[in-house]
């Protein structure tokens, strides 16, 4: 059946209330940005939408959202959350403008979060280009699909930076932002495997450090062209080259088994920095002396498979009270090694460790407006009260779990239970662990078509923090919303 798209109007307010040093963790986190961690905020928001999905009935398709709040207590009081235009003709998409995008592979409400491109951080203004869906290879009768798409964009962060970092800490302006993405399905009917890999990169404009420095990044064609397969190298690295910009990457891989009861399915989220997660094998052939920096002979270095985020989500099609179960375990103590180690005149190894996940030396790391756009279970930048802009908790373990179900109609309630044990970093760790356990409850209750307010929803939750790595947090939050369509078709 063809379906027309329409014009969707959106309004929603929400206010939060906590007791603690900060709003608890999954009353903040993963809301695409909007969202703060002072102990009481709220906002209101409007928007304006037409769905390009909702529209079948053209060859050459198109939709926007216009999405805007006023803020109290937030990192910005006027917050354009989302403002873009689309257009799809036959299976290519082009989207120009800031538009909150799904994680790949990952339930979206109960996961702990993508490691690369999360749902943690707002969304940045970009281009991109590409395969929306899964696309049949010719010849391989559905058995082989593939999606992906390319883009580039630039962060909005600069003001917030230069007013959250203290003194002479780290920061950036003008950042350009690329990322792309490039998946395969193998399998079609009840059982089948997606495979890919998704990347990013933050290169260009200037960076401020601790010591007055100022340094001018490269940003010509040749900047976007690096971004693009990881080519150059930055203007500091001097005889030590690195690649152009901070880049960060996932292997990503789920496979899906689909029964009549119930749906499975199983997934691997490895996050990269460099060669040494990305591929797990560095050359090492490397010469001594007057040869240091010449490849002299077959030597390899080989890491460890050692951090990634392993999930597994199960559907009940048949028990509405309990319906949907994700539980993941994260690993990200690793990172290559505690070992860093360049080329010297008397030794020839070459040991890329201590990858220093979300963190980079030019740049302020994979975090905009303060939240990290992977995963939060990284501890973002906007908890540091010494204004720095970085991860000071990037090597942890964790188990998440997420429970959802619709126990009467129109009734939705989600939890969220994460046990996190943080280590710090390679470079600041912590004297001892820190601990952490989050909790959310929260129900939606959605009334129905029937009833005089048809349209509208309520959403209550409560969350908490208990441990030394967020601090004994408390809170609750309210959330009002109405939606409907702003002109009704009449119906033949």
């Amino acid at each position: 059946m063809a379906v027309h798209a329409q014009d969707v109007f959106c309004f929603e307010t929400q206010f939060t209330a906590s007791d603690g040093e900060n709003s608890p963790l999954w009353l903040n986190a993963n809301k695409h940005g909007l969202s703060a961690l002072t102990s009481t905020n709220g906002y209101v928001r409007g928007g304006l939408f037409r769905s390009i999905e909702a529209d079948t009935t053209h060859t050459l398709s198109w939709g926007y959202g216009a999405d805007v709040a006023v803020a109290s207590r937030f990192t910005s009081t006027f917050v354009v959350q989302q403002a873009y235009a689309e257009a799809q003709w036959k299976i290519i998409r082009a989207t120009l403008g800031s538009k909150e995008q799904p994680m790949e592979l990952k339930n979206q409400e109960l996961s702990s979060g993508s490691q690369t491109f999360g749902i943690n951080a707002r969304p940045v203004p970009q281009l991109r280009i590409g395969f929306p869906d899964y696309v049949d290879v010719p010849f391989t009768k559905g058995w082989l699909g593939i999606k992906g798409y390319c883009a580039y964009g630039l962060t909005t962060d600069d003001d917030w930076q230069r007013d959250f970092a203290q003194s002479e800490a780290h920061r950036t302006e003008n950042t350009f932002f690329h990322a792309k993405a490039a998946y395969l399905r193998l399998g079609r009917g009840k059982v089948n495997l997606e495979f890919g890999m998704e990347a990013g990169c933050q290169f260009g404009g200037k960076s401020y450090q601790p010591n007055g420095i100022v340094i001018k990044n490269k940003s010509g064609l040749r900047s976007f062209i690096n971004a693009l397969y990881g080519g150059g190298t930055d203007i500091t690295d001097g005889e030590y080259k690195n690649k152009e910009g901070n880049h960060v990457g996932s292997w990503n891989m789920r496979l899906n088994i689909d029964q009549p009861a119930w749906n499975l399915g199983l997934y691997c989220d490895q996050l990269f920095e460099d060669n040494s997660m990305m591929v797990h094998i560095a050359y090492n052939g490397w010469g001594e002396k007057e040869t240091a920096h010449q490849h002299e002979k077959s030597c390899y270095f080989i890491y460890d498979f050692k951090d990634a985020m392993l999930g597994a989500e199960l559907k009940l099609k048949q028990l509405p009270w309990l319906n949907d179960i994700v539980l993941e375990f994260l690993a990200t103590k690793y990172q290559g090694g505690p070992t860093y180690h360049d080329i010297t005149y008397h030794l020839g190894e070459h040991i890329t460790g201590r990858d220093d996940y979300y963190n980079h030396s030019v740049f302020t790391g994979w975090q905009h407006w303060g939240q990290v756009m992977g995963n939060p279970l990284f501890l973002s930048p906007i908890y540091n009260a010494d204004g720095t802009i970085e991860v000071k908790d990037n090597r942890f373990t964790a188990w998440h779990l997420g429970l959802a179900g619709d126990p009467i109609g129109g009734l939705h309630y989600r939890l969220l239970a994460s046990v996190q044990k943080g280590f710090g970093t390679y470079y600041h760790l912590y004297p001892d662990p820190r601990r952490n356990f989050s909790l959310l409850a929260e129900g939606t209750y959605r009334f129905s078509e029937r009833s005089q307010l048809k349209g509208w929803h309520l959403t209550c939750g409560i969350g908490l923090d208990r441990g030394r790595l967020l601090g004994d947090n408390i809170g609750f939050q309210l959330t009002v919303g109405h939606s409907g369509l702003l002109k009704r078709q009449k119906s033949n």
